[in-house]
């Protein structure tokens, strides 16, 4: 789960309402002020111009202004203004973590975690610093080093649900399943609300066989947010668990509809029709998601083991084969193959598949081998 989606980045600088006396006369930079929090980023950056216009050592203005530059997707602007504050005062530990977060929005995870590290260094108790360096470690899966920052940032700031979100996805990865869903129960209790924290810990819960556990949490989700496919798609694989086929591909008709351009769920659907016995579905809906993914072999076995299930075992071989090309090391897949070619006629080729099979570990292989190839 290494994309910069799944988890909450809360990667803000807090505004500077009080404490700094010697801007209060500075009408300029209270009026950027009252722009940053009325989300008017470009008028902000207009007033800070002004107060560093007047006062060039103003380590405060480049940051704030750094801020409004940063929401305006002007990243390499926003750290050229930290670099003017953090050359003012070294150690000054909010320039460092916002110049961290230009740097993480812009892909340097590293550069990023080495800003969070100096802001921590200087102010030991900036949340945002542990929360900002737990995503960077994220993305570099450095798992357990997200897992410490989050707590750490929970540790200063135990009422904040979606750090326990963020924690319980990095556990989840870990497959600390239980634990994680404590942490996705802590942050539904402080914030009932939010389809996806339902969402994922049905996830959880799923992978710890609660799946009717799980699919609750996805009703609930779905309840908050119908317009989301993956929620359909996470609930049809529970459904399928269970044996609710029709119900399963009710889901995946529903997610298709809402997202139709995802190969893995024509697949699933796929899999679905072929349980269901509508092998010509499950046949179109692999080819789809081939059409989507050419280079997946599951598609090709899945479409292969559909076609030899009403006897198109030339077909089946094709597609066993196109598999092999992708993917030369899967027993199973010769196994199938061999076992296509026997129901063909082509008892010497199939049973050289077969010991192929058995070559690679497949036990059943052995099975079909005395069965076939006497």
């Amino acid at each position: 789960m290494s994309d910069r989606n799944t988890m909450r980045y809360i990667l803000l600088c807090p505004l500077l309402w009080v404490g700094f006396e010697s801007f209060a006369q500075s009408e300029a930079f209270n009026k950027g002020l009252e722009s940053i929090k009325n989300e008017k980023f470009q008028e902000a950056v207009t007033h800070f111009n002004e107060v560093i216009n007047a006062d060039p050592k103003n380590k405060e203005a480049f940051n704030q202004r750094g801020y409004a530059k940063n929401q305006l997707d002007d990243f390499y602007g926003a750290i050229g203004d930290y670099n003017f504050a953090i050359d003012l005062d070294s150690t000054f530990a909010e320039a460092l973590n916002n110049r961290g977060e230009a740097k993480f929005n812009l892909g340097d995870d590293y550069g990023a975690i080495e800003d969070f590290d100096k802001a921590i260094k200087f102010n030991s108790k900036l949340i945002t610093a542990y929360n900002n360096r737990g995503f960077a470690k994220y993305n570099i899966e450095d798992l357990q080093g997200a897992l410490f920052d989050f707590s750490k940032a929970i540790e200063l700031d135990p009422n904040d649900a979606d750090k326990y979100f963020n924690r319980a996805v990095i556990k989840a990865e870990l497959e600390e399943y239980i634990s994680a869903i404590d942490d996705y129960n802590k942050s539904i209790a402080l914030n009932p609300d939010d389809p996806e924290v339902w969402s994922f810990r049905g996830v959880a819960k799923y992978n710890i066989e609660q799946v009717e556990e799980a699919l609750k949490d996805y009703n609930k989700s779905i309840e908050m947010d119908d317009k989301d496919p993956v929620k359909y798609e996470n609930r049809a694989l529970a459904k399928s668990s269970l044996e609710d086929y029709d119900g399963a591909l009710t889901d995946y008709d529903k997610s298709l509809e809402l997202f139709p351009d995802d190969p893995d769920t024509y697949n699933l659907r796929g899999v679905v029709k072929y349980n269901l016995k509508d092998n010509d579905g499950a046949i179109e809906d692999y080819t789809k998601a081939i059409q989507l993914d050419a280079y997946n072999p599951v598609y090709y076995d899945n479409r292969a083991l559909a076609k030899a299930s009403i006897e198109d075992y030339k077909g089946a071989v094709q597609d066993y084969s196109y598999s092999i090309e992708l993917f030369p090391n899967d027993p199973e897949t010769f196994h199938q193959r061999g076992l296509s070619k026997i129901n063909m006629g082509n008892n010497y080729d199939g049973c050289l598949d077969l010991n192929t099979a058995v070559e690679l570990g497949s036990e059943d292989a052995s099975s079909s081998i005395r069965e076939y190839c006497k």
